[in-house]
């Protein structure tokens, strides 16, 4: 008998638990939200994490030198296509028909400045290796600390390349 009340207090929890967001009215859009991610943007993560994935097999040992440069182009070469296609999605996105001296599709000149200086600053830096560890975002060159998670970065031109460690407002 003791153990009935906890388990109709249990109970009469997890059916209000099941209940509350239908009750209260709340629903998931259909639509797509500026929020969410693109296909090209899902490709260009899954691509950088991948390229995360071939430099810790290699200094771990995993992957010889041959193998190593083979998978890092490759992987590369598909981050940089799926930048040049997130690109193109967002020039189409971002199109105003009908606005004289520019063609339909063709962005205002100051979005593509924008979007050329943000592309560039992203092919700089999976060049320059400046990609979190922890989350895979790409960071600006010369980066401490990662700007989305705040993970300590490799630092730059030193010897060992070992990450900085502290919190992010320490520094």
């Amino acid at each position: 008998m003791s153990a009935l009340v906890p388990g109709v207090i249990l109970a009469v929890a997890m059916v209000v638990f099941v209940l509350h967001p239908i009750v209260s009215g709340r629903e998931a859009h259909m639509e797509w939200d500026e929020e969410e991610l693109t296909e090209a943007q899902h490709r260009r993560n899954v691509a950088l994490l991948a390229l995360r994935d071939v430099e810790y097999d290699f200094h771990a040992g995993k992957l010889d030198t041959t193998d190593y440069g083979r998978l890092k182009q490759e992987i590369s070469a598909e981050a940089l296509r799926a930048i040049d296609e997130e690109e193109a999605e967002w020039l189409a996105r971002h199109a105003e028909p009908g606005d004289p001296g520019r063609e339909e599709g063709e962005p205002p000149p100051e979005a593509r400045a924008a979007l050329e200086a943000e592309i560039a600053a992203l092919r700089d830096s999976i060049r320059a290796g400046v990609i979190c560890s922890q989350c895979g975002n790409p960071n600006p060159k010369g980066s401490r600390y990662c700007g989305d998670c705040g993970s300590g970065l490799p630092v730059q031109g030193s010897p060992t390349g070992h990450a900085v460690r502290g919190s992010v407002g320490s520094g």
